[in-house]
C-alpha cells in the first residue's frame, strides 16, 4: 500500500550534510554517493572512521528546537542545488563547492497537511567557519554521536543511508511529530541515473 495519498502536494525543501575529517582535518579522499553495492561504484570509499559532520540546532520555523542539517524551503523558481547553497550560508556563513544528491524524501502529515519533499545532499567541499546565525546555531558531530532523539523521528531511519553513502529514497507519514508509518529503500545500481534527474527537476 502506497505511504503517501494521492493528491499529495508537498513544498519543496533541502538539507546539507558539511562532513571533515576528526577535529577539522581533511577528510581521507572525495566520499561519492553510490548505488548499492558499494563495488558498483567508482572505487570510492564510505565516510573513514571518525569523520564529523555539520548539524544545527534550529532557532525558528518549523521544527525550532530540534536537531537538523542546514536547510530549507525551496524559492519559486530556484532549483534544488541553489536552495541549498543559499540557505547553508544564511543558516551557518559558509559556502560550498561540489553538493551530491544523497537521499530523495516524502513527507506527509495527516494532521496539518504539513508536507514536504525532501532533497537531501552531501559535501567535504567548503570554505569558512561555521557561524551562528538568527536561523540556527552550528555544531561539528561525530556520525557515531549524532543526537537522534533530538531529531525528526523519521532521521534515524535514512540518515544512516547517508552516512554510508548510499543513495536512499523513503517515504515518511507523521501526525504532528509521532510518526506513524515510513519506507525507505536504497536506489539499485541501475537507478542513478534517475535518481540524479529528479535532483535537477525540482524546484
Amino acid at each position: 500500500m502506497a505511504l503517501i495519498p494521492v493528491g499529495w502536494r508537498p513544498r519543496p525543501a533541502t538539507l546539507v550534510f558539511v562532513e571533515r575529517g576528526l577535529h577539522g582535518s581533511t577528510p581521507p579522499r572525495t566520499w561519492e554517493t553510490r548505488a548499492l553495492p558499494y563495488a558498483s561504484a567508482v572505487g570510492e570509499a564510505p565516510p573513514a572512521e571518525g569523520s564529523e559532520v555539520l548539524l544545527i540546532r534550529k532557532k525558528r520555523g518549523h521544527g525550532a528546537g530540534k536537531v537538523n542539517a542546514p536547510g530549507g524551503r525551496v524559492e519559486p523558481g530556484e532549483t534544488a542545488e541553489a536552495c541549498a547553497r543559499r540557505e547553508l550560508f544564511e543558516e551557518v556563513r559558509i559556502r560550498c563547492g561540489e553538493l551530491r544528491p544523497a537521499a530523495h524524501l516524502r513527507f506527509h502529515d495527516r494532521t496539518n497537511g504539513n508536507d514536504v519533499r525532501g532533497f537531501v545532499f552531501r559535501t567535504c567541499d567548503f570554505r569558512g567557519e561555521a557561524g551562528e546565525t538568527p536561523e540556527a546555531e552550528p555544531f561539528w558531530c561525530p556520525w557515531d554521536a549524532i543526537p537522534y532523539a533530538r531529531m525528526w523521528a523519521a532521521d534515524r531511519y535514512w540518515v544512516p543511508w547517508v552516512r554510508t553513502g548510499n543513495a536512499v529514497r523513503g517515504d515518511f507519514v507523521f501526525e504532528g511529530e509521532r510518526l506513524v508509518c515510513s519506507a525507505v529503500s536504497p536506489v539499485g545500481a541501475g537507478g542513478m541515473g534517475r535518481f540524479r534527474a529528479e535532483f535537477e527537476g525540482a524546484g
